[in-house]
């Protein structure tokens, strides 16, 4: 999008408004984003640069950027909801195509700015509320919009990212500053550390001499280094002079409302809240308070950093859509939100789990389902794999499809990876749960015997890391693959070599792609369980012995596993609290951890227990 305009007296050179358009902003122009309709909205002596994306007919949302942003910081989420919606978006005063005020020095208090959005409501969406969606200081704002009573009828719903109230902030601090107990102190000063940026903004002249100079000429670079925000219409080169003019924002508002916050100001419609769990900017303890002040308030976390509308585009479309349509539609919007612990965590995004169709692999579907995640079943048992597909919307999950693939088949992963991308989406989760069990000494284990438990328990999960954790990649918004292994993995048994070294196997490649990843902010978990009630024993293969025996020793160890009664939903409840966590290596039932501990600090009395023959 152009990025020229004029900065004198308030006034714009080059494109603007076409004759006779008047004070609505009436006549628009294309140009721009992928084709966006512009158009100039002019109010209290400002002209505001507005864009609009998709069907006027539809719920308009409205986009409002942070600082030192313009509305450029959404063209990835506006191009993901503009098929369902009418989407807006447009430059705060002084910053983008829009014009700045004269004189600065207040020129941009939350009244003025709430002035802008009541013109740009009126002019775009002058029949019907609209749905408002804030970032960083378009948070702040929308926050401000939110609460005032004259916006009161215009907003139909709000999401926030990444700002609070001023407002609710100031309360924040005088609570903790009247009663000082050792968290509440603790809990300020992480804030006022964080915080450092808006004392340096208050001071005079320096941080328009930076922006203007070194900082904005290596803001992109900065950007992509400490937050990996991908470049492309982002930033655009009116950057310094935005950052320059928007250092106002923190000069004509943050003192005031932190010192007087308005005691009245109750969010008069839904609000959906969306914290990034990697915020180097805000901590999460600011929202503590929130439900007192929004009473229609949905919450979800991202495991990201503050700029997710460049990082996670996808995951703001999916949930902004959803809590709008849920709101179009007359719902409440707590409906739109699963239940389970990990709701705020997990709604909407896509999880894949192979061996889904019983046992631990089940149990894990069904955890993510009812955290709200999006299903996919995938299993060589297309009849199990469909039950917990079905199950699995029963539970809560807003879609749930089943996939049969034999996991140790490459060109089969590739292939299926190829159908969910094109089909469902990226996976956000991925679960290399698969695996079948084999027990016999190593000199009675044969070769097809080794290749048929590789193949499955080992190359299974290669195949799910490479064919979908490169699409993760490739996608470059993050994601997490959790790869279930055994506490066969740390302890040596006389009678489990195979399905040890596969399970050893799977753990240090756990942890070799979670080194290789981690800068792309894809988390990688190992997830350990011991002795868990399923159906891998009455499966499992014994080698050097008669079929009879065979059958024997499974149902003895299925006995056995059934008398232990650990059950695989809490196993899932691990993995989700790994994924949460982003936890490398989790030994679950007790066992598993005392076998773990011993691996680390008593390696050779675990050895000497290997030497011991269970009975079977």
């Amino acid at each position: 999008m152009n990025t020229g305009r004029g900065r004198g007296k308030g006034q714009r050179t080059g494109r603007g408004p076409q004759p006779g358009a008047g004070l609505d902003g009436a006549g628009l122009d294309d140009a721009g984003l992928d084709g966006a309709r512009e158009r100039w909205v002019r109010t209290g002596g400002i002209e505001l640069c507005v864009a609009e994306l998709g069907d006027p007919a539809q719920p308009t949302v409205m986009l409002v950027h942070g600082y030192p942003d313009s509305k450029e910081v959404w063209s990835e989420v506006a191009r993901g909801l503009a098929g369902r919606f009418h989407v807006v978006l447009y430059d705060v005063r002084g910053c983008g195509r829009s014009t700045a005020p004269q004189p600065l020095r207040g020129g941009f208090t939350l009244e003025k700015l709430t002035d802008d959005f009541l013109a740009v409501a009126d002019a775009v969406s002058p029949d019907r509320p609209v749905h408002l969606v804030g970032h960083d200081w378009g948070s702040v704002q929308g926050w401000e919009f939110a609460t005032v009573r004259r916006t009161e009828g215009r907003i139909a719903s709000f999401t926030s990212m990444s700002g609070p109230s001023l407002d609710h902030f100031g309360h924040w601090i005088k609570k903790r500053m009247a009663r000082p107990t050792p968290r509440r102190a603790a809990q300020l000063l992480h804030q006022s550390a964080k915080s450092w940026y808006v004392y340096m903004l208050h001071t005079p002249v320096l941080p328009e001499l930076a922006w203007k100079g070194p900082l904005g000429k290596r803001w992109p670079q900065i950007l992509q280094r400490l937050e990996k925000v991908p470049g492309g219409d982002y930033p655009t080169a009116s950057l310094p002079a935005d950052a320059a003019h928007g250092a106002w924002l923190y000069r004509d508002n943050v003192l005031p409302r932190l010192r007087r916050p308005r005691g009245d100001a109750y969010a008069h419609c839904p609000v959906q809240l969306i914290t990034p769990t990697g915020d180097a900017f805000l901590s999460q303890r600011l929202y503590d308070d929130l439900e007192q002040w929004a009473p229609q308030l949905v919450r979800r976390t991202l495991p990201a950093k503050h700029w997710v509308p460049r990082t996670r585009p996808d995951q703001l479309v999916s949930w902004i859509g959803a809590f709008v349509a849920a709101k179009e539609e007359g719902n409440p919007a707590q409906q739109v939100v699963a239940s389970g612990p990990h709701a705020d965590r997990f709604g909407g995004q896509l999880v894949l789990v192979t061996g889904a169709a019983g046992g631990i692999g089940r149990a894990t579907a069904f955890a993510f389902a009812e955290a709200g995640a999006r299903i996919v079943a995938v299993d060589r048992d297309a009849e199990g794999a469909v039950r917990t597909a079905e199950m699995s919307r029963l539970i809560g999950a807003p879609e749930a499809w089943a996939e049969v693939v034999d996991v140790s088949d490459e060109a089969a992963m590739e292939k299926l990876a190829d159908t969910v991308g094109a089909e469902y989406g990226t996976v956000d989760v991925l679960v290399n749960n698969a695996g079948i069990g084999l027990s016999g000494p190593f000199l009675q284990t044969g070769t097809e015997d080794w290749k048929k438990v590789l193949d499955v328990n080992l190359w299974g999960v290669i195949h799910g890391c490479r064919s979908f954790g490169k699409r993760m990649a490739h996608r470059g918004q993050g994601g997490h693959i959790v790869n279930v292994a055994s506490a066969a993995a740390f302890q040596p048994s006389r009678v489990l070599p195979a399905y040890s070294t596969s399970k050893a196997a799977v753990l240090m490649l756990s942890e070799c792609l979670r080194a290789e990843l981690a800068g792309q902010g894809i988390g990688v978990s190992a997830i350990c369980p011991g002795l868990v009630n399923t159906g891998i024993t009455a499966t499992a293969r014994f080698t050097g012995v008669s079929a009879d025996e065979e059958k024997r020793r499974q149902a003895r160890a299925s006995r056995a596993y059934r008398l232990r009664n650990y059950p695989p939903e809490k196993v899932a409840d691990a993995i989700l609290r790994a994924v949460v966590r982003n936890q490398a290596v989790v030994p679950v039932t007790p066992e598993a951890r005392g076998a773990y501990l011993m691996s680390r600090f008593a390696p050779r009395a675990l050895r000497l227990l290997a030497r011991f023959e269970p009975r079977l």
